[in-house]
């Protein structure tokens, strides 16, 4: 189907819908612009270790991660 999208690497591939996965790329897109902005809305340090996974909180790189996949995603639609 147009716009769906197929994910998968050495596990089993999942199919996402074209609905899915452009509302997906703009919970990412809006996730790496309330990482970056300063002030009160700004996600908290305590909320990206959380998004880490218990790996160290890079709020850079999730930053970087969440803006690129949100593009490749767009870019698929």
């Amino acid at each position: 189907m147009p716009g769906s999208l197929t994910i998968g690497h050495h596990q089993a591939a999942a199919t996402v819908d074209h609905e899915t996965t452009e509302r997906l790329a703009t919970v990412l897109a809006d996730l790496a612009y309330l990482l970056e902005i300063p002030g009160p809305d700004r996600i908290s340090d305590a909320q990206v270790a959380v998004l880490c996974e218990g790996r160290g909180p890079d709020r850079s790189e999730l930053v970087h991660w969440c803006a690129s996949t949100a593009r490749t995603l767009k870019r698929q639609l």
